[in-house]
Protein backbone atom coordinates (compact mmCIF):
# COMPACT_ATOMS: atom_id res chain seq x y z
CA UNK A 1 0.00 0.00 0.00
CA UNK A 2 1.53 3.28 -1.13
CA UNK A 3 0.43 6.73 -0.02
CA UNK A 4 -0.26 9.04 -2.96
CA UNK A 5 -0.07 12.83 -3.07
CA UNK A 6 -3.73 12.90 -2.01
CA UNK A 7 -3.03 10.71 1.03
CA UNK A 8 -0.14 12.95 2.04
CA UNK A 9 -2.29 16.07 1.73
CA UNK A 10 -4.88 14.54 4.07
CA UNK A 11 -2.10 13.75 6.53
CA UNK A 12 -0.68 17.25 6.26
CA UNK A 13 -4.07 18.84 6.93
CA UNK A 14 -4.71 16.61 9.95
CA UNK A 15 -1.25 17.16 11.44
CA UNK A 16 -1.72 20.93 11.16
CA UNK A 17 -5.03 20.66 13.04
CA UNK A 18 -3.38 18.48 15.70
CA UNK A 19 -0.51 20.92 16.20
CA UNK A 20 -2.81 23.94 16.43
CA UNK A 21 -5.93 22.67 18.18
CA UNK A 22 -5.17 19.44 20.06
CA UNK A 23 -1.59 19.10 21.30
CA UNK A 24 -1.55 22.49 23.09
CA UNK A 25 -4.39 21.20 25.32
CA UNK A 26 -3.43 17.55 25.82
CA UNK A 27 -1.97 17.92 29.31
CA UNK A 28 -5.04 19.84 30.49
CA UNK A 29 -7.46 17.30 29.01
CA UNK A 30 -5.49 14.33 30.33
CA UNK A 31 -5.59 15.80 33.83
CA UNK A 32 -9.34 16.44 33.53
CA UNK A 33 -9.86 12.87 32.25
CA UNK A 34 -12.08 14.16 29.44
CA UNK A 35 -11.75 16.36 26.36
CA UNK A 36 -14.36 18.51 24.57
CA UNK A 37 -15.34 15.95 21.95
CA UNK A 38 -17.98 18.08 20.25
CA UNK A 39 -15.56 20.96 19.83
CA UNK A 40 -12.70 18.82 18.53
CA UNK A 41 -14.93 16.74 16.26
CA UNK A 42 -16.56 19.84 14.80
CA UNK A 43 -13.15 21.14 13.80
CA UNK A 44 -12.28 17.82 12.18
CA UNK A 45 -15.69 17.74 10.48
CA UNK A 46 -15.18 21.16 8.91
CA UNK A 47 -11.97 19.83 7.35
CA UNK A 48 -13.78 16.79 5.96
CA UNK A 49 -11.76 14.37 8.07
CA UNK A 50 -14.56 12.44 9.79
CA UNK A 51 -16.01 10.88 6.66
CA UNK A 52 -13.11 10.14 4.34
CA UNK A 53 -14.53 6.73 3.37
CA UNK A 54 -18.20 7.49 3.87
CA UNK A 55 -20.75 8.12 1.09
CA UNK A 56 -20.66 11.54 -0.51
CA UNK A 57 -24.46 11.76 -0.26
CA UNK A 58 -24.09 12.17 3.52
CA UNK A 59 -21.14 14.53 3.55
CA UNK A 60 -18.35 11.99 3.19
CA UNK A 61 -15.57 11.95 0.61
CA UNK A 62 -16.29 8.50 -0.84
CA UNK A 63 -12.62 7.45 -0.73
CA UNK A 64 -11.28 3.94 -0.14
CA UNK A 65 -10.14 2.64 3.23
CA UNK A 66 -6.47 3.44 2.66
CA UNK A 67 -7.36 7.06 3.49
CA UNK A 68 -8.74 6.01 6.88
CA UNK A 69 -5.49 4.19 7.53
CA UNK A 70 -3.48 7.25 6.53
CA UNK A 71 -5.57 9.32 8.96
CA UNK A 72 -5.19 6.75 11.74
CA UNK A 73 -1.42 6.77 11.31
CA UNK A 74 -1.33 10.58 11.48
CA UNK A 75 -3.31 10.58 14.73
CA UNK A 76 -0.14 9.12 16.26
CA UNK A 77 1.19 12.70 16.33
CA UNK A 78 -1.24 13.48 19.18
CA UNK A 79 0.66 13.48 22.46
CA UNK A 80 -1.65 10.98 24.17
CA UNK A 81 -3.66 7.88 23.32
CA UNK A 82 -7.13 8.81 24.51
CA UNK A 83 -8.02 11.44 21.92
CA UNK A 84 -6.93 9.38 18.89
CA UNK A 85 -8.98 6.47 20.24
CA UNK A 86 -12.05 8.67 20.65
CA UNK A 87 -11.70 9.96 17.09
CA UNK A 88 -11.24 6.40 15.83
CA UNK A 89 -14.47 5.34 17.50
CA UNK A 90 -16.28 8.07 15.55
CA UNK A 91 -14.71 7.32 12.18
CA UNK A 92 -14.06 3.59 12.14
CA UNK A 93 -15.94 1.81 14.92
CA UNK A 94 -19.47 3.15 15.38
CA UNK A 95 -20.20 4.30 11.82
CA UNK A 96 -19.09 1.61 9.29
CA UNK A 97 -22.19 -0.60 9.64
CA UNK A 98 -24.45 2.47 9.66
CA UNK A 99 -22.85 3.71 6.45
CA UNK A 100 -22.93 0.30 4.78
CA UNK A 101 -26.30 -1.14 5.86
CA UNK A 102 -28.32 1.74 7.37
CA UNK A 103 -31.42 3.07 5.66
CA UNK A 104 -31.30 6.45 3.96
CA UNK A 105 -33.38 7.80 6.83
CA UNK A 106 -30.93 6.53 9.46
CA UNK A 107 -27.91 7.79 7.57
CA UNK A 108 -29.49 11.22 7.26
CA UNK A 109 -30.39 11.32 10.95
CA UNK A 110 -27.18 9.91 12.44
CA UNK A 111 -24.36 9.48 9.90
CA UNK A 112 -24.48 12.91 8.25
CA UNK A 113 -24.18 14.85 11.54
CA UNK A 114 -21.44 12.48 12.72
CA UNK A 115 -19.44 13.21 9.56
CA UNK A 116 -20.02 16.95 10.02
CA UNK A 117 -18.91 16.75 13.65
CA UNK A 118 -22.30 17.90 14.92
CA UNK A 119 -22.93 14.63 16.75
CA UNK A 120 -20.65 12.33 18.74
CA UNK A 121 -21.23 8.59 18.42
CA UNK A 122 -20.21 5.51 20.37
CA UNK A 123 -20.34 1.77 19.83
CA UNK A 124 -22.21 -0.39 22.35
CA UNK A 125 -20.98 -3.98 22.30
CA UNK A 126 -19.03 -4.83 25.47
CA UNK A 127 -20.87 -5.64 28.69
CA UNK A 128 -19.70 -6.52 32.22
CA UNK A 129 -19.91 -10.25 31.38
CA UNK A 130 -19.21 -10.07 27.62
CA UNK A 131 -16.18 -8.34 26.15
CA UNK A 132 -14.31 -10.41 23.60
CA UNK A 133 -17.15 -12.95 23.66
CA UNK A 134 -19.55 -10.86 21.60
CA UNK A 135 -22.02 -13.75 21.29
CA UNK A 136 -22.43 -13.65 25.07
CA UNK A 137 -24.06 -10.22 25.36
CA UNK A 138 -27.25 -10.07 27.44
CA UNK A 139 -28.84 -6.72 26.49
CA UNK A 140 -32.25 -7.38 24.99
CA UNK A 141 -34.70 -5.52 22.79
CA UNK A 142 -38.29 -6.74 22.85
CA UNK A 143 -40.87 -5.55 20.36
CA UNK A 144 -43.79 -3.42 21.47
CA UNK A 145 -45.85 -2.05 18.62
CA UNK A 146 -43.53 -0.15 16.29
CA UNK A 147 -40.82 0.14 18.95
CA UNK A 148 -37.99 -1.84 20.46
CA UNK A 149 -37.88 -1.66 24.27
CA UNK A 150 -34.26 -2.10 25.32
CA UNK A 151 -33.01 -3.33 28.69
CA UNK A 152 -29.41 -4.07 29.61
CA UNK A 153 -26.03 -2.49 30.21
CA UNK A 154 -22.94 -1.60 28.25
CA UNK A 155 -19.47 -1.21 29.78
CA UNK A 156 -16.10 0.27 28.76
CA UNK A 157 -17.89 2.45 26.21
CA UNK A 158 -15.57 5.10 24.75
CA UNK A 159 -17.18 8.53 24.13
CA UNK A 160 -20.33 7.49 26.01
CA UNK A 161 -20.28 10.34 28.54
CA UNK A 162 -20.58 12.84 25.67
CA UNK A 163 -22.13 10.77 22.88
CA UNK A 164 -25.39 11.77 21.23
CA UNK A 165 -26.09 8.24 20.02
CA UNK A 166 -24.96 4.65 20.34
CA UNK A 167 -24.74 1.99 17.65
CA UNK A 168 -25.89 -0.75 20.03
CA UNK A 169 -25.71 -4.52 19.62
CA UNK A 170 -28.68 -6.18 21.31
CA UNK A 171 -30.44 -9.53 21.33
CA UNK A 172 -33.73 -9.38 19.44
CA UNK A 173 -34.58 -13.06 19.67
CA UNK A 174 -33.68 -16.43 21.16
CA UNK A 175 -31.77 -19.37 19.70
CA UNK A 176 -28.44 -19.29 17.85
CA UNK A 177 -26.36 -16.51 19.53
CA UNK A 178 -24.79 -15.65 16.19
CA UNK A 179 -28.17 -15.13 14.48
CA UNK A 180 -30.29 -13.45 17.15
CA UNK A 181 -28.54 -10.09 17.43
CA UNK A 182 -29.31 -6.76 15.82
CA UNK A 183 -27.55 -3.41 15.57
CA UNK A 184 -29.85 -0.58 16.63
CA UNK A 185 -29.22 3.16 16.57
CA UNK A 186 -30.09 4.42 20.05
CA UNK A 187 -30.31 8.19 20.68
CA UNK A 188 -28.75 8.78 24.11
CA UNK A 189 -29.55 12.43 24.74
CA UNK A 190 -32.21 15.04 24.09
CA UNK A 191 -31.31 18.70 24.56
CA UNK A 192 -28.05 17.65 26.19
CA UNK A 193 -29.70 15.42 28.82
CA UNK A 194 -29.85 11.63 28.96
CA UNK A 195 -33.12 10.21 27.68
CA UNK A 196 -35.54 8.54 30.13
CA UNK A 197 -34.38 5.05 31.06
CA UNK A 198 -30.73 5.70 30.25
CA UNK A 199 -28.28 6.29 33.08
CA UNK A 200 -24.51 6.55 33.34
CA UNK A 201 -23.77 4.32 36.30
CA UNK A 202 -20.06 5.08 36.38
CA UNK A 203 -17.35 7.08 34.69
CA UNK A 204 -14.57 4.53 34.50
CA UNK A 205 -11.11 5.69 35.59
CA UNK A 206 -8.24 4.13 33.70
CA UNK A 207 -4.46 3.82 33.99
CA UNK A 208 -4.02 5.23 30.49
CA UNK A 209 -6.09 6.86 27.75
CA UNK A 210 -7.13 9.33 30.44
CA UNK A 211 -8.63 12.04 28.24
CA UNK A 212 -11.05 9.66 26.53
CA UNK A 213 -14.28 9.34 28.50
CA UNK A 214 -15.31 5.77 29.22
CA UNK A 215 -18.61 4.80 30.81
CA UNK A 216 -20.84 2.08 32.19
CA UNK A 217 -24.41 2.68 30.98
CA UNK A 218 -27.71 1.16 32.06
CA UNK A 219 -30.75 0.87 29.80
CA UNK A 220 -34.11 0.37 31.54
CA UNK A 221 -37.04 -0.05 29.13
CA UNK A 222 -35.62 2.46 26.65
CA UNK A 223 -37.92 2.92 23.66
CA UNK A 224 -36.44 3.13 20.19
CA UNK A 225 -38.38 2.95 16.91
CA UNK A 226 -37.85 -0.32 15.05
CA UNK A 227 -36.96 1.78 12.01
CA UNK A 228 -33.69 2.52 13.88
CA UNK A 229 -32.56 -1.03 13.13
CA UNK A 230 -29.47 -1.24 10.92
CA UNK A 231 -30.05 -3.69 8.08
CA UNK A 232 -31.73 -7.00 8.76
CA UNK A 233 -32.93 -8.14 12.16
CA UNK A 234 -30.72 -10.97 13.40
CA UNK A 235 -27.75 -9.98 11.22
CA UNK A 236 -26.14 -7.75 13.86
CA UNK A 237 -23.43 -10.20 14.85
CA UNK A 238 -22.21 -10.45 11.26
CA UNK A 239 -22.39 -6.67 10.79
CA UNK A 240 -20.39 -6.17 13.97
CA UNK A 241 -17.71 -8.66 12.91
CA UNK A 242 -17.37 -6.71 9.68
CA UNK A 243 -17.03 -3.48 11.65
CA UNK A 244 -14.30 -5.14 13.71
CA UNK A 245 -12.17 -5.62 10.58
CA UNK A 246 -11.95 -1.86 10.13
CA UNK A 247 -11.55 -1.30 13.87
CA UNK A 248 -8.58 -3.69 14.03
CA UNK A 249 -6.92 -2.17 10.98
CA UNK A 250 -7.40 1.28 12.50
CA UNK A 251 -5.91 0.13 15.81
CA UNK A 252 -2.78 -1.20 14.14
CA UNK A 253 -2.30 1.80 11.84
CA UNK A 254 -2.82 4.27 14.68
CA UNK A 255 0.17 2.82 16.56
CA UNK A 256 2.76 3.22 13.81
CA UNK A 257 3.57 6.92 14.24
CA UNK A 258 3.44 6.91 18.03
CA UNK A 259 5.78 3.90 18.19
CA UNK A 260 8.14 5.61 15.76
CA UNK A 261 8.03 8.77 17.89
CA UNK A 262 8.84 6.88 21.08
CA UNK A 263 11.90 5.26 19.55
CA UNK A 264 13.10 8.55 18.04
CA UNK A 265 12.71 10.37 21.35
CA UNK A 266 14.69 7.59 23.03
CA UNK A 267 17.46 7.88 20.45
CA UNK A 268 17.69 11.62 21.03
CA UNK A 269 17.87 11.08 24.79
CA UNK A 270 20.51 8.34 24.42
CA UNK A 271 22.64 10.67 22.28
CA UNK A 272 22.61 13.29 25.04
CA UNK A 273 22.86 11.15 28.21
CA UNK A 274 26.50 10.68 29.29
CA UNK A 275 27.60 7.55 31.12
CA UNK A 276 31.06 5.99 31.70
CA UNK A 277 32.77 8.59 29.56
CA UNK A 278 30.46 8.18 26.57
CA UNK A 279 26.82 8.60 25.65
CA UNK A 280 24.20 5.90 26.05
CA UNK A 281 23.93 5.82 22.28
CA UNK A 282 27.58 4.71 22.14
CA UNK A 283 26.78 1.55 24.08
CA UNK A 284 26.49 -1.41 21.74
CA UNK A 285 23.65 -3.03 23.71
CA UNK A 286 21.58 0.16 23.41
CA UNK A 287 22.22 0.28 19.67
CA UNK A 288 21.15 -3.34 19.32
CA UNK A 289 17.97 -2.81 21.33
CA UNK A 290 16.91 0.30 19.41
CA UNK A 291 17.59 -1.44 16.10
CA UNK A 292 15.52 -4.44 17.17
CA UNK A 293 12.60 -2.19 18.13
CA UNK A 294 12.73 -0.24 14.86
CA UNK A 295 12.74 -3.56 12.99
CA UNK A 296 9.66 -4.69 14.92
CA UNK A 297 7.82 -1.46 14.08
CA UNK A 298 8.65 -1.80 10.38
CA UNK A 299 7.42 -5.41 10.48
CA UNK A 300 4.14 -4.19 11.97
CA UNK A 301 3.93 -1.50 9.28
CA UNK A 302 4.40 -4.08 6.52
CA UNK A 303 1.75 -6.39 7.99
CA UNK A 304 -0.71 -3.51 8.48
CA UNK A 305 -0.16 -2.08 4.99
CA UNK A 306 -0.58 -5.53 3.43
CA UNK A 307 -3.84 -6.11 5.29
CA UNK A 308 -5.02 -2.64 4.27
CA UNK A 309 -4.19 -3.20 0.62
CA UNK A 310 -6.06 -6.51 0.55
CA UNK A 311 -9.04 -4.95 2.32
CA UNK A 312 -9.21 -2.09 -0.18
CA UNK A 313 -9.18 -4.67 -2.99
CA UNK A 314 -12.30 -6.25 -1.49
CA UNK A 315 -10.82 -9.23 0.30
CA UNK A 316 -11.70 -10.50 3.78
CA UNK A 317 -8.79 -9.67 6.08
CA UNK A 318 -10.20 -10.90 9.39
CA UNK A 319 -7.10 -13.00 10.11
CA UNK A 320 -4.50 -10.43 9.03
CA UNK A 321 -6.29 -7.53 10.74
CA UNK A 322 -6.50 -9.54 13.96
CA UNK A 323 -2.80 -10.40 13.71
CA UNK A 324 -1.90 -6.75 13.16
CA UNK A 325 -3.93 -5.60 16.17
CA UNK A 326 -2.35 -8.30 18.35
CA UNK A 327 1.15 -7.33 17.24
CA UNK A 328 0.41 -3.62 17.72
CA UNK A 329 -0.85 -4.09 21.29
CA UNK A 330 2.15 -6.16 22.34
CA UNK A 331 4.62 -3.89 20.60
CA UNK A 332 3.12 -0.86 22.33
CA UNK A 333 3.99 -2.42 25.69
CA UNK A 334 7.48 -3.47 24.58
CA UNK A 335 8.48 -0.13 23.08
Amino acid sequence: MNYTHEHLEVQKTLKRYIDEHINPHVEEWEAAEIFPAHEVFKGLGKLGLLGLCKPEAYGGSGLDYSYSMAMAETLGHIHCGGIPMAIGVQTDMCTPALARFGSDELRTEFLAPAIAGDMVGCIGVSEPAAGSDVAGIKSYARKDGDDYVITGQKMWITNSLQADWMCMLVNTGEGNPHKNKTLVMVPLRENGKLRPGISVAQKIRKIGMDSSDTGLLYFDDVRVPQRNRIGQEGAGFVYQMQQFQEERLWAAASCLQSLTNCIQWTIEYAQERKMFGATLADQQWVQFKLTELKTEVESLRALTYRAGELYVSGQDVLELASMAKLKAGRLNRTV
